[in-house]
């Protein structure tokens, strides 16, 4: 049996997911329109710099537990980094679909609300609840994926 569109853009986001070079979590992103990929993201360093996997990993340094002081870090989310190359190429995020391999924390939320993303789908869970209730506030659809 075919997979799921759904499903399809997922296993996407899983493959994604691979390129990533955090030392914590290796999250991939996929943006999709009308059921075409616009986009694609994996967490790490900002083009140019140092990835953590060759510098090590700041917030293992300080200490800092998963899902707090977002700033405190070299790397750039999956989604953050999708959302950004949809701009960087002049592709338009109105109306899009967001797979994600885990739950966008608060700061990619509110990316995922000002871009005019409809929903998201993601399959990990991440400590952040505020971003849950603002994702639900702004009326996109959050979909949590079992496979």
């Amino acid at each position: 049996m075919r997979p799921s569109w759904e499903q399809y853009f997922m296993d996407i986001a899983r493959l994604v997911s691979s390129r990533s070079t955090c030392l914590r979590r290796q999250v991939g992103a996929v943006l999709v329109k009308d059921k075409h990929i616009i986009a694609t993201g994996y967490n790490g360093a900002a083009s140019g710099l140092a990835h953590c996997s060759e510098r090590g990993c700041l917030r293992e340094q300080l200490n800092i537990p998963s899902g707090e002081r977002h700033e405190m870090c070299r790397g750039i989310h999956a989604e953050q980094n999708a959302i950004i190359q949809a701009a960087l190429h002049g592709v338009s995020t109105e109306g899009a679909v967001l797979f994600c391999t885990d739950q966008p924390c608060i700061l990619c939320s509110k990316m995922i609300i000002n871009a005019g993303i409809t929903a998201v789908y993601f399959q990990g869970d991440y400590p952040d609840a505020l971003a849950r209730a603002m994702l639900s506030e702004a009326g996109i659809k959050l979909v949590k994926w079992e496979s």
